[in-house]
């Protein structure tokens, strides 16, 4: 596959910048365009005298959260720089809804980690996992303090599933064109061979790399990050395990290690 439309969650918070710069970059490299998305919710009128104060109220809502907005279509131009082809979706409503619905029309979603400690970016922040679920699509999580992405290094995280294999597909852009990629898989659950097997599979679309088992370990997660940052990787490849429990994602536990503590941009399917 190719990114011909990257999409980024646009907020004004103190990572927005670095992320929309990562999505800008990404965009040059693979020739896309890049669409920001934001949306805010219009607080409902309170102690409303009657219809007109209603109205009146509401309109005067509505015109600080169009420039709540406004703000944060200056701030991802500003960031996403010269360059590149840039459109600008908002409206007035959920901010995860709203990228969920814009997911429609993107090869590729660029989100920031939201750990615990990690900063909230206020109302026109999204969490990545309702994202990563809902979207339908390929989520790249950017950590704090990443601003540009190579990917000259990638990681496979592989189980043989088709989140897995889903991943690795969305994954082609990046793993074509990097210097070395890793399969490395992890846990006693791998089937013998299919960490080879897509090795192989990788290889035929030009990829130079090797395949890996790990020592398998209580938090699989953990060996998955040390292992990453043992071979200096910039990007972790791997699909996403979880389960909706009232209107809420539950994670599995690598998945929840990655989405929270990675300091490595991790590309993610569901």
């Amino acid at each position: 596959m190719d990114y011909a439309n990257i999409l980024v969650s646009a907020d004004l918070g103190e990572r927005a910048p670095d992320r929309i710069r990562v999505a800008a970059g990404l965009a040059r490299r693979f020739g896309a365009a890049l669409t920001g998305a934001a949306a805010h919710t219009v607080p409902a009128p309170i102690l409303v005298r009657d219809v007109c104060d209603a109205i009146e109220q509401e309109d005067r809502n509505k015109a600080q959260i169009h420039a709540i907005l406004e703000q944060a279509r200056t701030s991802f131009e500003r960031a996403a720089g010269d360059g590149v082809r840039t459109d600008w979706c908002s409206e007035f409503g959920d901010a995860t809804t709203h990228l969920v619905q814009q997911a429609r029309a993107a090869d590729l979603v660029v989100v920031s980690r939201r750990g615990p400690g990690d900063e909230d970016p206020g109302p026109l922040g999204v969490e990545p996992g309702p994202i990563l679920m809902d979207g339908g699509r390929p989520i790249l999580v950017v950590p704090p303090g990443t601003a540009s992405l190579k990917g000259a290094r990638i990681v496979v995280a592989w189980k043989d599933s088709p989140e897995a294999r889903r991943a690795v597909s969305a994954a082609l852009p990046f793993i074509r064109a990097a210097d070395q990629v890793f399969v490395a898989t992890a846990g006693s659950g791998v089937r013998d061979g299919s960490a080879e097997d897509v090795a192989r599979h990788l290889g035929r679309h030009g990829a130079k790399v090797t395949a890996h088992r790990l020592q398998s370990s209580d938090d699989d997660g953990s060996e998955i990050l040390r292992f990453a940052l043992l071979q200096d990787a910039d990007l972790i490849v791997m699909g996403a395990y979880g389960r909706s429990r009232l209107r809420e994602w539950m994670f599995g536990g690598v998945t929840r290690d990655i989405l929270d503590r990675s300091p490595i941009c991790s590309l993610m399917c569901h």
